[in-house]
């Protein structure tokens, strides 16, 4: 196995606290950039797919006659994934492999639209994955990328203990063979992948209120002290469980301040193939 299939760690893992906000993206609010560029008819790999609700989304945006082949690391979640799909009805129109991004196990020029939401930030080797991406679009098609950039999260009021908690996180992802701060590499990794035509923007998360703060709040103080994330951060000797705790403290201090307000920047592309 290869550097870049060795390093191509999820940091985060599949925990319910991961799973509780990917549930919550749909195409609209994590794919608006590219549903404008969907057609009836296309043919869609989603990369990295996780629960499958943007996926989901995807296929009955390229309904009637499109299909969607979602693609993730993680065979457990694919079944979930599956799931959801036949729950909207829509499971005739997608079908689901294990599939590593730096080596996808299609042909050249299979896809109309290659989507992949939050992943490269967590690969070994993005301007590869992007390569790979680029390969199995048929000429002319489109490569879609959105990803956050965690140091330019932002949020108020200044509660001791957050920015702790990013400090730690970025230094834990990186040292998991991820890039957080991702957003604002991908016009420049699209670059080297080899794409000439690269349209960038950019679209944010706001959580502000109270039931929104509450659930973001809950889901990363559940995360930090529960997920793989966790093990990782202790494994590997960037903080101990009582770090941890207080992060995941901060977080419910956080939410619990009444003019609470969390953004997360998120970078876009849309390259053509």
């Amino acid at each position: 196995m290869d550097a870049a299939r060795e390093t191509a760690v999820y940091t985060h893992g599949h925990h319910e606290s991961v799973l509780r906000s990917h549930r919550w993206r749909t195409a609209e609010n994590s794919a608006a950039y590219l549903i404008g560029s969907l057609r009836p008819g296309m043919r869609v790999l989603d990369v990295g797919c996780g629960p499958g609700t943007i996926t989901a989304d995807l296929a009955a945006l390229v309904a009637p006659g499109g299909r969607v082949t979602a693609v993730d690391a993680a065979e457990d979640v694919l079944a979930q994934a599956a799931a959801h799909a036949e729950e909207r009805g829509l499971g005739g129109a997608v079908s689901f492999a294990v599939a590593d991004v730096h080596a996808l196990d299609f042909p050249d020029d299979s896809f109309d639209v290659v989507h992949a939401h939050q992943v490269l930030q967590h690969v070994g080797d993005p301007v590869r994955a992007l390569r790979e991406m680029r390969r199995v679009c048929r000429p002319g098609g489109i490569v879609a990328a959105r990803d956050a950039d965690y140091a330019a999260m932002t949020w108020y009021p200044a509660v001791p203990g957050l920015d702790a908690w990013l400090d730690l996180y970025r230094r834990t992802a990186r040292a998991n063979g991820g890039e957080p701060d991702a957003g604002r590499h991908l016009r420049a990794w699209a670059r080297r992948a080899g794409f000439t035509e690269v349209t960038s923007s950019a679209t944010a998360w706001c959580f502000a209120e109270p039931e929104e703060t509450a659930w973001w709040s809950s889901l990363w103080a559940d995360r930090t002290t529960a997920s793989s994330y966790a093990g990782v951060a202790v494994l590997g000797g960037h903080a101990t469980a009582a770090d941890l705790e207080a992060a995941a403290g901060a977080w419910r201090a956080w939410a619990a301040e009444p003019d609470a307000w969390f953004a997360v920047l998120n970078a876009e592309i849309l390259c053509r193939a």
